[in-house]
């Protein structure tokens, strides 16, 4: 008598031979093979991934200061603007010198108290300049002690790195807050035969409290930058606060590193700031910067304006790491450099908060 054919499925052709000797033992002579289910993964479907908002914020307070900073007039702007500025300049100066001589003439005691005021005005503006070049020039002293150090690691030149690491000592000799690193350093020198090995230990007794000190003016800045966004609806008012708070903070960086900017200073720091950001392609709002927020969720959750805040924030943290990088007189080799994602996480740790919160 013969057995019907069973009506389950059998083997792929594909797979029978991989798995008949397994199953050959098991099986009795006259005993056909069960069907069974043979799970196979297959690859996700892009398709069926979430789709990614068209609505991200992009940070348009940031993108404007950026803009401003690293606008740039052509050379006949910049001719006007000097002409215009020196005639300016000239007509003020004739026009104070007609008004004392006139008030000598009528009343010698009016005219020598205009003459004194024009004389204070006077040295007051020469003061002013004279704190702006020192200030460019102790930037450049700055700069100049970072390139030194970078080539004195490369040649393994120990005079070199001694003269620095004495330079670095001078220059915060007058800073109570380096006072035990420089003790350290002072005990330790002269232990140190590498100049790699020396520069590190400068870099680590003496900017590391000064590392610790600039993290917190960068979180300070991001943190008034995203509530400033996040709070004040006028159209103007959150890129002028970005504007004033990058430009305190590149300030008071380069305070704590030596450089002590003036204004024009600041600007200029700005300026190879963004510069800096630019060429590197960190202003780019399309990377992981958004992507690390949006991916968890977290802005499609939040109120559009508590979302540009955010990432004014951060953008506002990657000016400060980058100006760390530039005020710096040694670069980080030693120490660990600050990173973005910390830096806005512990910045707007109670905004998030307060934010989610609002946008509920």
């Amino acid at each position: 008598m013969t057995r019907p054919p069973s009506s389950a499925p059998t083997l792929p052709p594909t797979l029978a031979p991989t798995l008949a000797p397994t199953l050959a033992p098991t099986l009795a002579p006259d005993q056909t093979p069960k069907p069974f289910l043979l799970e196979i993964d297959e690859a996700a479907d892009p398709s069926a991934a979430p789709p990614v908002p068209d609505d991200l914020p992009e940070g348009q307070a940031m993108q404007a200061v950026a803009a401003l900073s690293r606008r740039r007039g052509s050379g006949l702007v910049r001719f006007a603007v000097w002409a215009f500025g020196a005639l300016f300049t000239f007509a003020l100066s004739v026009s104070a010198w007609d008004f004392v001589t006139g008030l000598l003439l009528r009343n010698l005691i009016l005219g020598w108290i205009a003459f004194a005021l024009v004389a204070v005005a006077v040295l007051a503006a020469l003061i002013l300049a004279l704190r702006e070049w020192a200030a460019f020039v102790r930037m450049a002293r700055i700069d100049g002690l970072r390139d030194r150090a970078v080539s004195a690691r490369s040649a393994a030149d120990l005079p070199e790195a001694r003269r620095i690491a004495a330079a670095l000592t001078r220059l915060y000799a007058a800073r109570p807050d380096t006072a035990w690193g420089r003790s350290r350093l002072a005990e330790r020198e002269g232990e140190v035969m590498d100049p790699d090995a020396l520069l590190s230990l400068a870099e680590r007794e003496l900017l590391a409290p000064l590392d610790a000190e600039a993290r917190l003016v960068v979180e300070a800045a991001a943190r008034q930058v995203a509530t400033v966004t996040a709070l004040v609806p006028l159209a103007l008012a959150d890129v002028a606060a970005a504007l004033f708070a990058n430009l305190r903070m590149i300030r008071q960086i380069s305070q704590i590193y030596g450089g002590r900017s003036g204004s024009f200073g600041s600007w200029r720091l700005l300026r190879r700031v963004f510069t800096s950001l630019v060429a590197t392609g960190a202003v780019a709002l399309t990377d992981d910067l958004i992507g690390s927020v949006a991916g968890g969720g977290v802005l499609s959750k939040l109120s559009r304006r508590f979302g540009e805040g955010v990432v004014n924030g951060a953008l506002t943290a990657r000016v400060g790491v980058a100006a760390i990088d530039l005020c710096r007189p040694l670069p980080f080799v030693a120490l660990e450099r600050p990173g973005v994602s910390g830096l806005v996480s512990r910045a707007l740790a109670g905004l998030f908060a307060r934010g989610q919160g609002a946008g509920a």
